[in-house]
């Protein structure tokens, strides 16, 4: 039986990632599985895309920055001293913070992008913020979710393994 791509079911994805030129952003190694119907598992213009359609069919989603991973905002580069980070630091690692006048309970990821001698470039923007993407994927598998899953509000890693 060939299931259709509808709200409650997990669906398994082949994609890649460009960007507006072609230049390979994500090799999408691992396939995406998610529970389909508005879950927020996936971008909605995505789950959009893909909803009617059956294991073998492929859609392209172009998108804007604020449909992706948002505008870059300059406001979440912070400069920090050098001396507040492990000694073996290195361009590209993260940390988890909160923003300056922020809640302590604001946390999110900053990325290091430059090292000086005494200061360090944090930068709290997902790596692929102000980009616009072009998203092509390949439904290879859809199954009905469980119940429990349903419930959740998402699908179990293990049974995401299985498929």
């Amino acid at each position: 039986m060939n299931m259709t791509v509808a709200k409650n079911t997990v669906v398994t994805l082949d994609y890649n990632v460009t960007d507006p030129d072609g230049v390979l952003v994500d090799a999408g190694e691992d396939p995406i599985v998610y529970l389909h119907g508005g879950y927020d598992d996936v971008f909605p213009m995505i789950e959009e895309a893909i909803h009617g359609k059956k294991v073998g069919e492929s859609v392209t989603v172009k998108m804007q920055p604020a449909d992706a991973f948002g505008e870059y905002d300059a406001e979440l580069i912070q400069i920090e001293p050098r001396d507040a980070f492990p000694k073996e630091l290195q361009v590209g690692m993260q940390f988890e913070g909160a923003p300056e006048a922020s809640d302590e309970d604001d946390f999110q990821i900053y990325r290091v992008t430059e090292i000086a001698a005494d200061k360090v470039v944090l930068d709290g923007n997902h790596p692929l913020a102000g980009m616009a993407l072009v998203f092509t994927c390949t439904v290879t598998a859809v199954r009905p979710a469980s119940a429990a899953e349903i419930e959740r509000g998402g699908i179990d890693d293990e049974e995401a393994d299985e498929d």
